[in-house]
């Protein structure tokens, strides 16, 4: 019986968010900063408790410590009342820290810790897929093993490849065997259609997304190979941090793309809900329900999506 609509496969961990005047940061022995707070954090968190926060009923699996950190997760996923799979690691608990400046940019420094080899037991991941209409991929190198089960079971996957370039191998699997692909423009410059063009050409791709920060985001589909790009919302909200946008916004899609909804509306609620998470300091602290959802969409000055046809 498939009684989840979405489960997530890796990337919880914890953000130590240093607020720094600027940045880059001058060279200096010292720097003055606020209070340095530690939040439950990570791409396959921020989706997963995105998702939940939506209605949808999703499920949370990766590697943790037996250490402060893991505490701090399991506390959160208590009191927010997700589902999670854990298997504790030796290595610990995967941190970022993460600098923040006045506008909300950030520089994140990430500590992965676990070792490349480590692999996750079928025994474990296999009665999840199953269960499952959908899987999302966080790029975790144990998870690229996991494509042939989810494709043997008829479960749809969705990735995101984050600050890819385009080049670098080790995406490869991922960018090519989603169904759904989410990245950033932030490393490719401007190859970023030439890079969707070819993660449809090349894989199973039914739709790419590319965010674009505060130029919005961007979006092709197999069935209709033209760059759709997509304003802001324009909530009229103070952006305080963006960590974690990305994240709602990819939940958020998900749930209308799970809806059937067309790819263009799918798109205006990954927008509303990237700018609203960046309204929040933290990563994953905030996340619209349904209702708060449908009440932007209807209120939200999302201009329309523009198309731009290439020859």
């Amino acid at each position: 019986m498939r009684d989840y609509d979405l489960v997530v496969f890796g990337g919880v961990g914890i953000d130590t968010i240093v607020r720094v005047p600027v940045l880059p940061l001058p060279m200096a022995d010292s720097i003055h900063v606020p209070a340095v707070r530690d939040f439950v954090a990570h791409t396959g968190n921020g989706v997963a408790l995105g998702s939940h926060a939506l209605g949808r009923a999703t499920h949370l699996v990766d590697f943790v410590g037996d250490d402060p950190q893991a505490a701090l997760i399991h506390a959160r996923y208590r009191e927010r009342g997700l589902g999670f799979t854990y298997v504790i690691h030796p290595s610990g608990t995967r941190r970022s820290v993460n600098l923040v400046d006045p506008s909300g940019r950030r520089l994140s420094l990430y500590d992965g810790r676990h070792p490349d080899t480590l692999r996750m037991e079928r025994a474990l991941y296999l009665p999840l897929l199953e269960r499952t209409r959908h899987a999302h991929f966080s790029i975790m190198p144990w998870a690229r093993e996991l494509y042939d089960d989810a494709q043997a079971l008829g479960v749809t996957v969705s990735t995101d490849l984050h600050d890819w370039d385009g080049r670098n191998p080790y995406y490869d699997d991922f960018a090519l065997r989603s169904d759904v692909v989410f990245m950033s423009t932030a490393a490719m410059g401007s190859r970023y259609e030439d890079i969707m063009r070819a993660i449809l050409d090349k894989g199973r791709a039914q739709v790419v997304v590319a965010t674009m920060g505060s130029e919005g985001s961007c979006y092709m589909t197999r069935a209709q190979q033209m760059l759709v790009y997509q304003p802001c919302a324009g909530l009229g909200r103070d952006i305080i941090d963006s960590n974690g946008a990305g994240d709602a916004f990819s939940s958020a899609f998900l749930a209308g793309y799970a809806d059937q909804l067309p790819v263009a509306q799918c798109m205006r609620m990954g927008a509303i809900a990237g700018e609203y998470a960046c309204g929040f300091e933290g990563t994953a602290e905030a996340f619209l329900t349904r209702a708060a959802m449908e009440e932007l969409m209807l209120a939200a000055a999302t201009p329309a999506a523009r198309s731009v046809v290439v020859e």
